[in-house]
């Protein structure tokens, strides 16, 4: 099984949705000189390395600079919208391949707003593509936790990689432990199609089928490009859809 599925399956989908959307809505007053404000980064490996390789914040904020700091002061009405801008460039980066650029930005919208979850979010996903052992993606993600428990996209990040986990060790304990951020993440957000289909995952390899296919079409529901159909063939093969909508 491929592990990193959930690179382009749950971290690139809705939450990449709501970034952009939030992009275009930035007033055009934040919007004005944003390329200046962005166009300086530190230099060296530190600004491609997740949050700057464990650097802490007053650490980031010299590696970023005073000047470039000042520049988005003056370019935002405040550094929490300016986080939120440059997460959404640092998603957009990564849809069009370029990892490099997408770090630098995920780590400025870090600094500027360390509970924001998207940059965690985001190098989630960055790592993902990079093929980063599950164990760095994991603690990128409860490190987005810590400071964002409720948020909706991280724990089914946490979900996928629970799941993965189980299916490489086959312990009890990671099945539980996915299962523990799944019904968190639909609790969070039950309007989150891909936390549903976090969940039924999780069913799945409960052999709770029928729990699967309902979560399944939860999810179908809200959004139907949540579907995984790789986790639907599986699961008719188990038990056919009570809905009869797959066969």
């Amino acid at each position: 099984m491929v592990f990193f599925s959930l690179s382009t399956r749950t971290l690139l989908s809705t939450a990449l949705l709501a970034l952009l959307s939030a992009a275009t809505c930035l007033p055009a007053h934040a919007q004005r000189n944003k390329k200046n404000a962005a166009a300086t980064a530190p230099t060296g490996p530190a600004r491609l390395a997740p949050l700057y390789g464990g650097a802490s914040p007053a650490q980031a904020q010299a590696l970023v600079g005073t000047a470039v700091l000042a520049d988005i002061d003056r370019s935002f009405p405040s550094r929490a919208e300016a986080s939120q801008f440059f997460s959404t460039k640092g998603f957009q980066y990564l849809l069009e391949n370029q990892p490099d650029t997408a770090a630098v930005r995920f780590n400025l919208a870090w600094v500027l707003d360390a509970k924001n979850p998207d940059p965690y979010h985001g190098f989630a996903a960055l790592m993902s593509q990079r093929q980063a052992p599950p164990a760095e993606v994991q603690a990128i993600l409860l490190q987005g936790l810590a400071v964002a428990p409720t948020n909706a996209g991280l724990l089914t990040d946490a979900t996928t990689i629970a799941v993965e986990r189980y299916i490489q060790t086959k312990k009890k304990k990671d099945l539980t432990e996915a299962a523990s951020y799944a019904q968190r993440a639909v609790l969070a957000d039950a309007n989150n199609a891909n936390a549903w289909q976090a969940q039924a995952r999780v069913r799945y390899y409960q052999e709770d089928y029928a729990g699967a296919w309902e979560a399944i079409h939860k999810g179908q529901n809200l959004n139907l490009s949540s579907l995984d159909f790789t986790l639907i063939s599986d699961l008719k093969d188990k038990l056919p859809d009570p809905q009869g909508k797959f066969r």
